[in-house]
């Protein structure tokens, strides 16, 4: 009976810990006049190079109905610029634009240090072990 109230008292701890982190990247974002969501696609581009938006919502784990309104809220504010594909019609990429770059490249080091300030509690061996933990428990979760 008490593992399983483990088990339970784990999963709200775990979720709990989400909403607080989630909380403050949507601060931190928010700072900037981005939604987390926003912010999340301009990172991957930022990072990664233009991308397909077929592929993006797969990448931010965003529905793909909701990524068309993304890259058009971001390319309205012209951090985004959408590309054809040269060979194939059907295929549109996201690209990040100098705008954009520029955005990231002054923002991207005060958000990191924000996510490196979540963890300050723990020490680098912690950090791994939490890691490897929960990608045990989200890949076993995923095949149930």
């Amino acid at each position: 009976m008490e593992v399983e109230n483990n088990k339970l008292k784990a999963v709200t701890v775990l979720l709990r810990a989400s909403q607080a982190i989630q909380e403050v990247m949507r601060k931190d974002v928010a700072q900037h006049g981005m939604n987390p969501t926003e912010f999340a696609v301009l990172e991957l581009l930022y990072h990664k190079g233009e991308q397909p938006i077929q592929v993006i919502g797969k990448k931010i784990l965003i529905a793909s109905s909701s990524i068309t309104y993304v890259v058009d809220k971001l390319e309205q504010k012209e951090y985004v610029v959408r590309k054809g594909c040269p060979t194939d019609r059907r295929v549109i990429y996201a690209s990040i634009t100098p705008k954009g770059q520029e955005l990231m490249d002054n923002i991207f080091p005060q958000h990191e240090s924000k996510l490196e300030e979540i963890f300050d509690e723990l020490n680098a061996g912690e950090v791994n072990e939490v890691i490897e933990l929960l990608k045990r428990i989200g890949h076993h979760a995923a095949k149930l």
